[in-house]
Formats: C-alpha cells, sequence, structure tokens
C-alpha cells in the first residue's frame, strides 16, 4: 500500500532521466507513493528496463534535447498529473577552452529538454486545472562552480524559467518548483578527486554527501497535495551548503 503522508495515488508521473542515480530514486520514490510513472531516459537501456521492472513504471527511450523527442515522449506517456525534469549532465572544462560543442549540448541537454517538455504539458495541465511539475536545477546554479559555466548557466536558467513559468501556470492551478541538489554521490562525484570530495564535505555543514533518495523525498513532497500551496520556489537539497 502507498504511504498515506504525501501520497500519489492515482496520479500519473513522467520522470525525464530515470534510469539511474537521482533519476531511478526519484522513480522509485513516486512509485511508493502511489503514482503510475512514465520513466525517460536516452541511454542505459538495460538501467531503465530493471528500474521499471523493479517499481512497476514504463519505460520510454526519448532523446529530450530534441523538440520533436520531448514532445513524443510526452504524447506517448498520456495524460500527466506530474512532470518531472532530472535529465541532464556535465561536459566540463575552463571556459577559456570550452568547444562551442561542449556548450552546446550541456545548455541543449539541462535546459532546452525542460522548455521542450514543460511546454509540451502546458496545454494539457491548464485544461485539466491541475498539475505539478518539478525542475531538477543544482547548487551550481545557485553559487556558480570552478569550470562548469556551461553547466551553472544551464542549472540557473532552470531556476529562471521555473519562477516564470509559475506565475503563467499558477492561475489555472498548476504549480512549478525547483529541487536544487547539492553534491549528491552518483557517478558525476565518483569521478571528483579526493581532494575536490573533501573540499565539498568540510563546506557542508551536515558533514556528509547526499544520497538519491534525500533528493527523492523532496521531490515527492512538491509533487503531493501537502505543497499544495507552493509554487515558483527553490528547495536547496543540499546538506546546508547553499546558506
Amino acid at each position: 500500500m502507498p504511504d498515506a503522508f504525501c501520497s500519489l495515488e492515482g496520479k500519473r508521473a513522467l520522470v525525464t532521466g530515470g534510469s539511474r542515480g537521482i533519476g531511478a530514486a526519484i522513480v522509485r520514490e513516486l512509485a511508493r507513493a502511489g503514482a503510475d510513472v512514465v520513466l525517460g531516459y536516452r541511454t542505459g537501456a538495460a538501467e531503465a528496463e530493471a528500474v521499471a521492472h523493479e517499481t512497476g513504471a514504463r519505460a520510454v527511450q526519448a532523446d529530450v534535447s530534441s523538440a520533436e523527442e520531448a514532445a513524443r515522449l510526452v504524447e506517448e506517456a498520456g495524460r500527466l498529473d506530474i512532470l518531472v525534469n532530472n535529465a541532464g549532465h556535465t561536459r566540463d572544462g575552463l571556459l577559456a577552452r570550452m568547444p562551442d560543442e561542449d556548450w552546446r549540448d550541456v545548455i541543449e541537454t539541462n535546459l532546452s529538454s525542460v522548455f521542450y517538455t514543460c511546454r509540451a504539458v502546458t496545454r494539457p495541465m491548464l485544461k485539466q486545472r491541475g498539475g505539478a511539475i518539478v525542475n531538477v536545477s543544482s547548487i551550481v546554479g545557485v553559487r556558480g562552480n570552478w569550470g562548469q559555466t556551461n553547466y551553472a548557466a544551464s542549472k540557473a536558467g532552470i531556476i529562471g524559467f521555473t519562477k516564470s513559468l509559475a506565475r503563467e501556470l499558477g492561475p489555472r492551478g498548476v504549480r512549478a518548483n525547483v529541487v536544487a541538489p547539492g553534491y549528491v554521490d552518483t557517478r558525476l562525484t565518483e569521478a571528483l578527486p579526493e581532494e575536490a570530495k573533501q573540499q565539498m564535505l568540510r563546506a557542508t555543514p551536515l558533514g556528509r554527501f547526499g544520497e538519491p533518495a534525500d533528493v527523492a523525498g523532496a521531490v515527492r513532497f512538491l509533487c503531493s497535495g501537502e505543497a499544495a500551496f507552493i509554487t515558483g520556489e527553490v528547495l536547496l537539497v543540499d546538506g546546508g551548503l547553499g546558506m
């Protein structure tokens, strides 16, 4: 039986980037809350199918950095009550040496994908006069980070985009919020040098990296009826790093 608090029973959710890491944790948490979950993924078909089998979700392959693919994903998902945009990646490097391709790829994958999927769900959600959108940003979009001008720009853009979206959709009962994780144990942080990890830990008051489940719980809350009067907000899930 789904948990009563922050229940999503009877809701259908689409989660992009849901095959691994934070995205997979979000799929698991929303399914645990009772939602019918559609798992969008670009790569990692075996991982996506494994998460779908575990949770009862339905996996759909799509590259949401393409407007056409994003629209197809939303159409295949069917009537949606919840959209969680989690798809994203990094191509780190100093600005002075950053190729145009690395800039465009990160902006398209992390930010344009949010525009494409939100545009695709806007009219249906406005028509049904209800819905919850949660866009996953990052503490880097709030504070910036060395060697991540492209990533920081994409994640900061998500924040401004979502606040504007919340103003547009609010009068019809559609909410839009942001979750901004701090440093979370995923494949991205595994690749960091040990000294960089220690610096991050020293700057985090709780003294640990986050877990994907920490982020997933925040997403579940913002998707639920318990957050019915919250829109346009940025919820930092960062162990206090952004204070």
